[in-house]
């Protein structure tokens, strides 16, 4: 699909996208005219609803998920699957992939959709069309950032100088435009993000945009880039606003359980009602079946559920390691044994020494094994930013300081700077502090090759050669291997001529 067709198809996306997601039948007799549809400010509200609704599409959410997650350390696939999924996890990509081709063509359709309303919003609207205008730049640089961390490489290697990915303007008239640098890109996504935030001036729930979501956004993108400073800047500006809180105990252990908005610690995150359950195309499906969420029941969940997911990846036997390191570690309660009758069972297809672990991040939301609200940015995330920003920057106390904050949350012993010193060093503990806590959120692989380290995968899995787990479980993947990124769909390149390739 062409670029030009996703702005074609652009406003029926974002304007209908709340009606469909609803299960509501339209006609395309319904359709309102763009040019009317855009230049009433009700209108405009309900495409802004549709195009949050694009999110939802598993196209966007739980591809995305495999592209962003499925390439770390913290999850072990533990039989081979027919699905691409496969390719994710293992690093044996192709230019058909079917999560990167979905991925994109979906991010490419909400960045059009988010253009539409951008271009008729005047900078000196009324507040509410300045609230939407802002929401809609916020959309268009957090599909932006993960397409170009997913198919351009990290912009600390060469300073942004390598491919990145198209950049579709609001006014733009070129329907088929070449990729841009990594950095073009990145600064694209800055401006959209600081005026987003210049703009917006409602205090939203976490299911929509806000000024403090822009800046978190803001947080995590400087981090990338290596710009410490700007990352402390904008995580100090959420952390002073007042608007969020680390959740603690039970709550904490529940975090991913409960509605959405009723979330304090939560900033952004893409809602899923019990009504837009996605069942075995959820995230979740890949990571749960069959028990409740204590872990410990038989393969009959409460409510009779019963076996409502894949359950074939799990979190891997080095993640739960390191977990294990503090038995009373709150997070514990994102992974489950996989138990019956009580006894702990063991992959075979993996290795008879490995245990299995459901994870739990994308399940029982209200109760329902496969139902989630994928969390996208949270107040946590700030604490450690601000962490990893000042231990590279010399800031060695302030950025234990900010690990210890989480320590204490998950209830495990503070670090100090002998501590520290006897391990990886001040920046080790914060990559392992944020390893434990965004753990299965999308983030592991990109600490990583952000920060020129490898990802080594000593434990059992798929990932080994031949895929014959029990002969060899190592795989390293240095920070400059071709497959860090993956291709560029060759559906895209077959109908844009100026397209190039990855490696």
């Amino acid at each position: 699909m062409k670029i030009s067709r996703y702005i074609k198809t652009a406003l029926i996306i974002g304007f209908l996208g709340a009606f469909v997601s609803a299960c509501k039948k339209v006609e395309p007799s319904t359709a309102i005219d763009e040019q009317v549809a855009l230049g009433d400010s009700s209108h405009i509200a309900t495409a802004t609803i549709g195009n949050y609704a694009v999110l939802r599409n598993p196209d966007y959410v739980r591809s995305g998920h495999f592209l962003m997650e499925y390439p770390g350390d913290n999850i072990a696939q533990g039989q081979a699957s027919s699905d691409d999924l496969s390719r994710c996890y293992r690093y044996n990509q192709i230019p058909t992939g079917a999560h990167a081709t979905a991925f994109w063509k979906q991010a490419y359709h909400l960045i059009a959709a988010a253009n539409k309303i951008i271009a008729v919003i005047p900078d000196d609207a009324s507040p509410a069309s300045k609230q939407l205008k802002g929401e809609n730049l916020f959309l268009r640089a957090m599909a932006e950032f993960n397409l170009v961390r997913i198919f351009g490489r990290p912009y600390t290697q060469g300073n942004g100088s390598n491919p990145g990915v198209p950049i579709l303007k609001e006014n733009s008239t070129d329907i088929a435009p070449a990729r841009s640098t990594v950095k073009e890109v990145y600064d694209a996504v800055l401006a959209d993000l600081i005026k987003a935030g210049d703009l917006m001036n409602s205090s939203n729930n976490n299911v929509y945009a806000s000024k403090e979501v822009a800046y978190a956004l803001l947080s995590r993108v400087y981090l990338y880039m290596n710009d410490n400073a700007n990352a402390i800047k904008y995580a100090d500006l959420v952390i002073n606003s007042g608007r969020y809180v680390l959740l603690q105990g039970g709550d904490y252990q529940n975090y991913f359980s409960g509605v959405p908005e009723n979330n304090k610690e939560t900033i952004f995150c893409i809602k899923h009602t019990k009504t837009q359950d996605q069942g075995f195309s959820a995230i979740g499906s890949m990571y749960y079946s069959g028990q409740g969420p204590d872990g410990t029941s038989s393969l009959t969940t409460p409510g009779g559920q019963g076996n409502t997911g894949w359950g074939e990846v799990y979190a891997s036997k080095t993640f739960v390691a390191d977990l294990d390191k503090y038995p009373n570690d709150l997070r514990h309660s994102f992974i489950a044994p996989y138990t019956i009758a009580g006894v702990l069972q063991m992959n075979p297809k993996l290795t008879p020494q490995t245990p299995m672990y459901y994870i739990t991040k994308y399940s029982f939301q209200e109760g329902i094994v496969t139902l989630s609200s994928p969390v996208y940015l949270r107040f946590a995330e700030m604490y450690l930013n601000r962490a990893e920003a000042n231990a590279k920057l010399g800031n060695t106390q302030q950025a234990l300081d900010d690990v210890n904050i989480i320590r204490t949350r998950a209830g495990i012993p503070n670090v100090t700077l002998t501590d520290a010193a006897g391990a990886t060093g001040v920046l080790g503990v914060v990559l392992e502090e944020r390893r434990l806590e965004f753990a299965f959120e999308g983030q592991r692989a990109y600490d990583l090759f952000r920060n020129n380290l490898p990802m080594v995968r000593n434990y059992p899995g798929t990932h080994s050669l031949n895929n014959t787990p029990t002969t060899n479980i190592m795989q390293t993947v240095l920070p400059t291997d071709a497959r860090v990124v993956f291709f560029v769909p060759q559906t895209e390149i077959d109908n844009n001529p100026k397209l190039t390739q990855n490696p």
